[in-house]
Formats: C-alpha cells, structure tokens, sequence
C-alpha cells in the first residue's frame, strides 16, 4: 500500500511494493511505526506493508497482527482484509479467509485480481471446485497472462452435463 511523506513509513512502502521481505526492510517499517508521527491511514498502510513482508517470509501469525491492527485504525481499508485473508488461507483456516476476502472485494481493493486468486484458494481448500475454477478464471481475466491462475486452470478440466 503508497504510503507518501518521505520517510520511513514510505521507504517501507517502497520496500513493499517491490516484493522484498528482508530483516532490513522489516526493521524500517518497525522503526517508522516506533518514531514516526502518522495519520490513522498512514499507520494502517505501514501496518499492511509489514504484514504484507511476513506475508512472504511465511510468518502468518505476525502478519494477521499487522492486519488486525490496520483494520482497527482503518476499517473501510480493502488491502487489510484481503492481506488477512490470505494469512488465513496460508494457514489453512479457510473459511476465515474466505470471509476476509468477500470483506475487500466488497470494499474495494487496488488488485481484485489477487483477491480472487486468494479466494480460488481459499474455495479449493473447502473443496468447492467450481468456484475456485471460477475465480481463477476471474482472475486472469483482470490480469491476462498472470502466469499464477494460469497455471492453476490447468489442473481444471471441464466438462458439460
């Protein structure tokens, strides 16, 4: 999630945006929420990049506490819940993701394709394979050739009744 204003709150965001997760991108999103005076939305989108970082490193406990704390600071904030979501696919508690992810596609987020690729995931956990195959396909039809859904469709045959 953008995070502007120069400093550290948004070199975490940058950090975010471009996919690292390492210790020292972790320690400037820590150290913008320790000393630096953010607006409620702010603070949420540093929470949401760091958890979206330990997102990646596989830490879903962690992260679904950034979330929790984005979404107590900003609550209409779609990129919280979805992130929440699938922390809760990740580990396997796929009816809580479910409902998070329902949660950001009603409020809105900047990319419904990952939404919707987490919430395929999220339905095949549940054995619901029609509408993981849908969402799938919804998917790649926001982000033509993302190679994720892509990929997973192969594994789909489809056949009429």
């Amino acid at each position: 999630m953008s995070v502007l204003g120069g400093g550290l709150a948004e070199a975490c965001s940058k950090a975010a945006l471009a996919d690292r997760a390492d210790a020292v991108s972790l320690a400037t999103c820590d150290n913008a929420l320790e000393s630096e005076d953010l607006d409620s939305h702010d603070r949420a989108g540093t929470y949401i990049n760091r958890g979206v970082m330990r997102l990646r490193r596989d830490e879903f406990e962690l992260a679904r506490a950034d979330f929790d704390a984005a979404i107590a600071l900003a609550p209409t904030i779609g990129e919280a819940f979805v992130n929440r979501g699938a922390a809760f696919v990740g580990e396997k508690r796929y009816e809580a993701g479910l409902a998070d992810i329902n949660s950001a596609l009603r409020l809105g987020v900047k990319e419904p394709e990952k939404a919707y690729f987490n919430r395929a995931l999220a339905y095949e956990g549940l054995d619901d394979e029609k509408s993981a195959y849908m969402d799938y396909q919804q998917a790649l039809a926001l982000k033509p050739g993302w190679a994720l859904p892509e990929h997973e469709l192969l594994r789909f045959t489809v056949s009429r009744r």
